[in-house]
Formats: structure tokens, C-alpha cells, sequence
């Protein structure tokens, strides 16, 4: 199962890349500032990057030289909504290694990233497991342990723990993980997010009131971390 970094800060856009990536048995991860996706970059070490050339806080021809100085041999496809030549030839020079311009098809980008990560020799790498403190997952088995100890998550608490994994340390809103995990509008009467984070919380032997791995921050959203972090 390759992995997949997507880095657009639309999220519309990216929940579609994701959707469509997912839907091909792509493990994917997402970021949306340049330097959320440099990070997750350098501790992820995916497969390949889907990478937006209009970013809120580093233009991605600025990014490119520094995915490649901090992971050489990964793999960048850029996607943007520019198509002048001029453009495209700077971002193959900066060190690309495809280019799509928006609107494009998904079967399109799905076609573009077999041949980038076959050019790679990359489509067999196992993704490592994803370790936070005692916290293993194990994103292509789709398992958890605890201390060395199976979690016995259903498949929604699964996704819902990896996407938080997968983004350690940050903030997530509500919003974002109704629209990145469960593919669903906000709505502030959804208590869905709460539940099912209650029962997450009672399986990792933690509650709100002591927490060791998920985090509220009250009127901001939720953050997992590995305890003492």
C-alpha cells in the first residue's frame, strides 16, 4: 500500500485527493501549509508528494528544494491551477517530478502517480508503523497496540486514530476530522466527533479530565501526542 503526502490548503481539493487515493488502496496523509507538509515529510517518509503550488504560509517552488534536501529521494507530483510553460518548466528544474494543472481527472492523477512510483521503485516499500510513545499502528494491517497490548478498535475508531497519529502534535479541529474521517459536512449539533472520541479515550486508558494521549484545547479542536511530549 503506498503512502501518499497530499499538501493543499483547499480543503475541498484535498479531501477529494485523499477520497480518491484511499479508494485506490493508497495510505495517505495531509497537510495543509508548507511547512505542516515538510514535517510530515521528514517524520512520515511517504511513497510520494501531491504538492499545491498556492500555499497560505511558503509558495511550493520554495518548498520543492527543501522536500528534496530533507528526504532525497521522494517522489513530488505537483498539482496547480497554472498552466503557463514557463511555470511548469521551473517546477520540473526545481526538482518535480510530474505536473498536473487543475481540473484534472482522478483517473488521470491516479495514472501519474503508478508511473511516478514505479520510475521510483517505490510501490513495494512497507510503510513503517506509526509510534507514539507506547502507541503503535500499523497502517497497511490496519492495527493498533498499546504497551504491547491489541487495541480492539472498530474500523472508525481505526481511521480516526491513524489520521490523529499521522498528524502528531497539531491541533485538529472538529470540522476537519468530520470532513477527513467520516467524509462529512460540520454541523454543530453533530456530536459524532465527541463519541467517538470518548470511546478512543476509554480504549488508550485515559479520560478528558487526565489525559496521556488525546488532548483537548478547548475551543480549537483535539491533539494526539505521545505523553510528556
Amino acid at each position: 500500500m503506498p503512502h501518499v503526502l497530499v499538501i493543499e490548503d483547499d480543503l475541498n481539493t484535498r479531501l477529494g485527493l485523499v477520497q480518491a487515493l484511499g479508494a485506490s488502496d493508497h495510505a495517505t496523509t495531509s497537510a495543509d501549509t508548507a511547512m505542516a507538509g515538510l514535517r510530515a515529510a521528514i517524520r512520515y517518509r511517504p511513497d510520494l508528494v501531491l504538492l499545491d503550488l498556492s500555499l497560505p504560509d511558503l509558495n511550493g517552488l520554495e518548498l520543492l528544494p527543501m522536500l528534496r534536501a530533507a528526504v532525497p529521494d521522494i517522489p513530488v507530483i505537483v498539482v496547480t491551477c497554472h498552466d503557463e510553460e514557463s511555470r511548469m518548466i521551473r517546477v520540473l528544474d526545481a526538482g518535480a517530478d510530474d505536473y498536473l494543472v487543475k481540473p484534472f481527472g482522478f483517473g488521470t492523477l491516479l495514472a501519474r502517480v503508478r508511473a511516478v512510483l514505479r520510475r521510483g521503485g517505490r510501490t513495494e516499500r512497507h510503510r513503517p508503523n506509526l509510534v507514539l510513545g507506547g502507541l503503535s499502528i500499523d497502517l497497511r494491517a490496519r492495527t493498533a497496540e498499546l504497551d504491547g497490548q491489541p487495541l480492539p478498535l472498530s474500523p472508525k475508531e481505526f481511521d480516526l486514530l491513524a489520521y490523529m497519529a499521522s498528524r502528531a502534535g497539531q491541533v485538529i479541529s472538529k470540522r476537519e476530522l468530520l470532513a477527513e474521517v467520516w467524509r462529512s459536512p460540520y454541523s454543530q449539533a453533530d456530536k459524532t466527533v465527541d463519541v467517538h472520541v470518548s470511546w478512543l479515550r476509554r480504549k488508550l486508558r485515559e479520560s478528558g479530565k487526565a489525559p496521556r494521549y488525546l488532548h483537548t484545547i478547548r475551543g480549537v479542536g483535539l491533539r494526539l501526542d505521545a505523553p510528556g511530549a
